[in-house]
Order: C-alpha cells, then sequence, then structure tokens
C-alpha cells in the first residue's frame, strides 16, 4: 500500500510511548546566559506499524523530542518507554548498542549524514554487522544489495562514494542504513526538507511502502502540513516545547481546534482561497494563540480535551492558575 492509499490502523500495542518529556538548553555568552525549555511535559504515543507525524515550527521543540527518543539528547524529566522498558532508566552505555538496533534515525541532511570517505557498500553493512540479525551477517554485502533494491536503488551503488549521488538518493541510503538494524521504530527527522520538490514524494511513498511492507513505525517529523497529511496516520502540533493538539491527520487538519494549528494551516498555500487573505484575521488568530501562552515566564498548566474520540482527535487547553 502506498501513503496515496487508505492508511493501515495500527494494532493499539505501543512502539514508543513518552511520558512528561522535559528538556532544557542554556543558550547565550557567560554575561547574558538564559535557559530555553525546548520540551515541556511532552507526551506522546505512537502505535505499532502506525506513522505519526510531529509538526511545528522551527523552535517548536519536535527534533528536540526526536533526539531525545533516539538518546542522542538526555532529557531532565520524563519517561520514554519501547517494548514496556523505560530506556531513561537503563545504563546508557550498556543499553547504546541493543537500543540502536531497536529505535534508528534518518537524519534531515543527506549530504553531511554519510561519511565522505567511504563507499555505500561500507555505510550499510555496518548497519547490519552491528545490528543485523545472525542470518543478515552472515554475508552483510548480500543484505546491503537487498535493501539498496527495497529503497529503490540497484546493486551497482555499493560501490560509489556519496560524492556521486544525488540528494535523494543518499537519503535513500540513509533509509537502507536504518533499515539494516531491523529497527522497530524508525525517526525521521525532516527528510525531505532539503530535497529538491520533485523527489520529495518519492521518499514519502518509500517511508509508507516501508511501513506496510515491514510493520515498521515511523515518527516523522516536519513543517509541512500537506505532507502530513499525505503520509501519516495520526499528527501532533508542537508549539514552544509542548504538544498542543493531534489526532488522526485528515481530521485533525480537516477541522482544527486549537489557534496555534489554525494559524499554521493559515499560511498553507490553497488555490481555492486565492484572493481571500484575511490579515486582520491572521492577526486575531496570532493574538489568541498568545492568550493561550499566558503571561511570559509562568506558562499555563493545560490539560487534553477530547475533540472526537473517533478521530482519536483532541487539544490541548488552559486551566485556570498558572503551572
Amino acid at each position: 500500500m502506498s501513503a496515496t492509499t487508505e492508511k493501515t490502523t495500527p494494532t493499539a500495542e505501543s512502539a514508543l510511548r513518552v511520558e512528561g518529556l522535559s528538556k532544557t538548553f542554556t543558550v547565550g555568552g557567560m554575561l547574558s546566559r538564559r535557559k530555553v525549555r525546548a520540551l515541556d511535559s511532552v507526551d506522546l504515543d505512537i502505535g505499532t506499524g502506525e506513522i505519526v507525524a510531529l509538526v511545528g515550527e522551527s523552535g517548536s521543540g519536535k527534533s528536540t523530542l526526536a533526539r531525545c527518543v533516539a538518546r542522542l539528547e538526555a532529557p531532565e524529566s520524563g519517561r520514554i518507554v519501547v517494548d514496556g522498558e523505560d530506556v531513561l532508566r537503563t545504563e546508557r552505555r550498556r543499553a547504546s548498542r541493543a537500543y540502536r538496533g531497536r529505535v534508528q534515525m534518518v537524519f534531515q541532511d543527506p549530504f553531511g549524514s554519510l561519511n565522505p570517505v567511504h563507499r555505500i557498500e561500507y555505510v550499510v553493512t555496518r548497519s547490519v554487522e552491528l545490528h543485523g540479525s545472525p542470518e543478515a551477517r552472515r554475508d552483510p554485502r548480500a543484505r546491503a544489495a537487498e535493501l539498496l533494491e527495497t529503497v529503490g536503488l540497484d546493486a551497482s551503488y555499493l560501490d560509489r562514494f556519496p560524492h556521486e549521488l544525488s540528494g535523494g538518493q543518499r537519503q535513500r541510503v540513509s533509509i537502507a542504513r536504518a533499515l539494516g538494524a531491523e529497527p522497530q521504530l524508525i525517526l525521521a527527522d525532516e527528510p525531505t526538507s532539503m530535497l529538491d520538490v520533485s523527489v520529495r514524494i518519492g521518499i514519502l511513498n518509500l517511508l509508507g511502502r516501508l511501513r506496510d511492507e515491514t510493520g515498521v513505525s515511523i515518527l516523522y517529523v516536519t513543517h509541512d502540513l500537506a505532507s502530513a497529511r499525505y503520509l501519516a496516520d495520526r499528527t501532533v502540533v508542537m508549539y514552544r516545547g509542548r504538544a498542543v493538539e493531534g489526532g488522526e491527520s485528515l481530521a485533525l487538519l480537516g477541522d482544527p481546534v486549537h489557534p496555534y494549528t489554525q494559524l499554521l494551516l493559515s499560511a498553507v498555500p490553497d488555490p481555492e482561497r486565492s484572493g481571500s487573505y484575511d490579515p486582520v484575521r491572521r492577526a486575531e488568530m496570532r493574538r489568541e494563540v498568545e492568550r493561550w501562552l499566558g503571561p511570559e515566564h509562568a506558562p499555563r498548566a493545560v490539560v487534553r480535551r477530547t475533540v472526537d474520540a473517533t478521530s482519536q482527535h483532541w487539544v490541548a487547553e488552559p486551566v485556570d492558575g498558572l503551572a
């Protein structure tokens, strides 16, 4: 099944569960240091065989969340549960190799994520040798050739260097490398944002096909609402470190409730809305978003209100008093 057909209903079992995850960074120079809250008590759940899109502007915390799940960043508090195990309670070095076999990441930059001194064979077979099944490790080159075929490249690419490949081809190699570990969860951090528009749809279709054929779960991080709607079963919208709205993609993006989600959608080009730009309405929406935030340095406590149980649509709403 491609990403354009009816989406698969995931199982009730969770491939990933994030609970109350928080992360703060210190920014600025020696005399002007300040703390920036990148994640603020974020909850997220991904079912087995499900694609969930994490949507938001730059600085919303979506990539930080993915990096925390990949254990490339250490959160201050919260839980990350994979296979029923709270991975943050496991000693980092001891758990690292086994965990990376279960959770793989595809990075945004296809030009910087592949080592330029190694041929593609090394890039893919290294993943197979470290994390693949015993059968795959018996002939890692043959397995690497199979993986390249899976992502739409033939075996001749094994003997090439990254500089001989286009951006789209490099990203396909990155996906093949992730598949070499036979993961349960792939974290795709804006995998199409640095690619030509003409090749983006091919990468999206590839991710959708891989989910359908292998049952792998995917966290798709993006700022592009259209691609989230096209690919993901569910979408979660992030704003300033918090998850503010979520639900089945078609339902949520068809009838958003949170003012920030409405503001994001209003910025998406739509031929049917040509000539209907309303700056007054957009200014009102911005004020609604700021009202939701509450006073500066005093973030509001929020609760999730169910909008529609059938589509799992929920929205975060502030409660009386300050957190």
